[in-house]
């Protein structure tokens, strides 16, 4: 069997909320449960603590950077002072390409939402 983290119960995985259990961040945009990686690619703040923004994207605590929970990729890089700094967002965009956020599967089993 494969290993499995448990999230919680599936009722508290509402939409718009994020959840940390293990190595994820788990979320519900409205459209979908996701779990991907908890570390930014930009200076590893815990994404779990992040929102959903209304494209449906994880946003990230600190400097505001966006990823498509889909994909993993960031699709939008670091705000405030950090996009001010040339070819910076372009450059953890493209890292992303290459680096996306690793993705885990969302099961519902009984009631209670595991990632594996």
């Amino acid at each position: 069997m494969t290993d499995e983290v448990e999230v919680g119960a599936t009722a508290e995985l509402r939409p718009g909320t994020i959840h940390p259990a293990g190595r994820y961040a788990v979320g519900n945009t409205g459209e979908e449960r996701f779990a991907v990686t908890r570390r930014c690619r930009h200076l590893g703040a815990d994404l779990a603590d992040g929102s959903i923004d209304d494209d449906g994207c994880l946003v990230c605590p600190w400097h505001g950077a966006t990823y498509d929970v889909a994909s993993g990729r960031m699709t939008r890089g670091p705000q405030g002072i950090f996009a001010k700094i040339p070819g910076l967002g372009a450059g953890f965009k493209l890292l992303t390409r290459i680096l996306p956020l690793g993705r885990g599967e969302v099961v519902e089993r009984d009631g209670t939402t595991f990632v594996r």
